[in-house]
């Protein structure tokens, strides 16, 4: 079963919703049956924090390194110094995460229109 397998136009839709959705509402229910009964400290926890943060990690370092659409044309200094800027507004903001995002934005939107 694909993408491809039926020429209506509702197909893709029920196609998104099967693969797309279910399997994510499924682990979404899992999470908060099993979640209520896992101490907030307990090493499950903790490791899945941990494999969490490295995910997001991975994502900001993948398009920072090798960036796809518009953000492809930008020379990779402008990249890194909005990041190392966003993340020393976030630290100096009192670890604000909206802060770091914001300043990172303004510099690469800045950046891209001042080339």
């Amino acid at each position: 079963m694909n993408w491809d397998s039926y020429s209506d136009w509702w197909w893709p839709f029920i196609f998104i919703l099967l693969a797309g959705a279910l399997p994510t509402y499924l682990f979404r229910v899992m999470g908060v049956i099993i979640g209520g009964r896992i101490s907030e400290d307990s090493e499950a926890l903790v490791f899945v924090r941990c494999v969490a943060t490295a995910l997001v990690a991975g994502v900001v370092a993948q398009l920072i390194l090798y960036p796809n659409g518009e953000l492809a044309n930008s020379p990779m200094w402008l990249r890194v110094g909005a990041a190392a800027a966003g993340f020393a507004a976030y630290l100096i903001a009192g670890k604000r995460l909206l802060v770091g995002i914001m300043v990172t934005e303004i510099l690469i939107i800045i950046g891209l229109l001042s080339l």
